[in-house]
C-alpha cells in the first residue's frame, strides 16, 4: 500500500495539473470507486463544475479542495491518480475520471478496487496542523512527520505514553499518520531500535531520534520519487518511484545489515514482516 511518501509524490504532481481547473464531465465507472456515504451519482454531481482550489493531503489521504467540501481520494493497495492528455480513451482497470477545463483527463485506475473517492465536507481540524480544515471523514486521522507544525517531543511523549510493541504505536494512524509498514521498519533500523520494544520503556530522548530518523527516512523517498515493488504505483506521469533501492532493512532478509554486517531478519508482525538486523536492534 502506498505511504506517506508515494501519497505526497502524487499531490505534489495533481497540485501542478489540477489546481486552479475547473471539473467538467466526471464519471464513475465502477460502483466500488465510491465510498463512504458517497455513491458514483454523488461525486459526479457534486464535482461537475467544481474549480479545485488546492490538493492537500494528511498522512496516506489527499483531498482536492473543492470550497466547503472535498474530493478525498484513498489510493487503497493499488490506486493510481493518472493525467491523461484528450485523446486517451480507456483502460481496463479505469474506475473514474473527469476531465479538466484545458482539455486534459483525470483518471483514477484502480486493478484491486480497494481505493475510492468520496465527497465529504471540510471541518475545522481538531487538533493544530498545518491544514485548518480537513474532510470531516479523516478528523480521527493525526497529522504525519511531515507536517511543518509538529512538535517532536510532543509526540515523542504521546508514544511514550503507549504500554505496548513501539512499531504497532508507529503503525496507529491515530498517533501519527502515514508510517506504514516499509518506512516504520526503515525508521527502526536507522534510530537502532526493536519494533517489539514496549514504547512505554524507551527514553524520550530515543524516541525523538526514532522520529527524526522516520522525517529523514521520508524525504530521502520524496527526493527519489517514493517507494516500488511492482508497477501498480506510479506517479501522476506515470513514472514509477525507485527509493527501494535505498532500503537498508525492508526486504533485505537475509542480506547484510549495512552497519555491522550481520544478517537482515525478517519476522511476522501484524500479519506482515518486520525487518530487523538482529545485532543492532536488540528487542530487549
Amino acid at each position: 500500500m502506498p505511504e506517506l511518501p508515494e501519497v505526497e509524490v502524487v499531490r505534489r504532481g495533481l497540485e501542478q495539473h489540477v489546481q486552479g481547473r475547473t471539473l467538467v464531465g466526471p464519471e464513475v465507472l465502477h460502483p466500488r470507486a465510491a465510498r463512504h456515504n458517497t455513491t458514483p451519482r454523488d461525486v459526479e454531481k457534486h464535482l461537475d463544475g467544481a474549480v479545485v482550489q488546492a490538493v492537500e493531503r494528511r498522512g496516506k489521504f489527499l483531498w482536492l479542495v473543492l470550497g466547503d467540501e472535498a474530493l478525498l481520494v484513498h489510493l487503497g493497495m493499488s490506486g493510481q491518480m493518472l493525467m491523461k492528455g484528450p485523446e486517451e480513451t480507456t483502460h481496463r482497470h479505469l474506475r473514474a475520471r473527469v476531465h479538466l477545463d484545458d482539455g486534459n483527463q483525470l483518471w483514477f485506475v484502480d486493478q484491486r478496487t480497494f481505493g475510492y473517492w468520496s465527497v465529504v465536507p471540510l471541518i475545522d481540524a481538531p487538533v493544530p496542523s498545518a491544514h485548518q480544515r480537513i474532510p470531516a471523514s479523516i478528523a480521527h486521522i493525526a497529522p504525519d512527520l511531515l507536517d511543518p507544525t509538529l512538535d517532536l517531543s510532543d509526540l515523542a511523549r504521546t508514544v511514550k505514553q503507549k504500554d505496548t510493541e513501539l512499531k504497532r504505536v508507529l503503525l496507529d494512524q491515530r498517533v501519527v499518520s502515514g508510517i506504514g509498514n516499509i518506512y516504520a521498519d526503515e525508521m527502526l533500523w536507522q534510530a537502532g531500535l526493536h519494533g517489539r520494544q514496549r514504547a512505554s520503556r524507551i527514553a524520550t530522548s530515543r524516541l525523538v531520534s526514532l522520529l527524526e530518523a522516520g522525517q529523514s527516512v521520508m524525504e530521502h523517498a520524496l527526493l527519489q520519487g517514493g517507494t516500488s515493488f511492482d508497477d501498480l504505483y506510479v506517479n501522476v506521469n506515470g513514472e514509477s518511484g525507485y527509493f527501494d533501492v535505498s532500503l537498508n532493512a525492508y526486504g533485505q532478509q537475509g542480506k547484510p545489515c549495512p552497519r555491522c554486517g550481520d544478517a537482515i531478519v525478517r519476522e511476522e508482525f501484524m500479519n506482515r514482516g518486520s525487518h530487523f538486523c538482529p545485532t543492532c536492534q536488540k528487542e530487549y
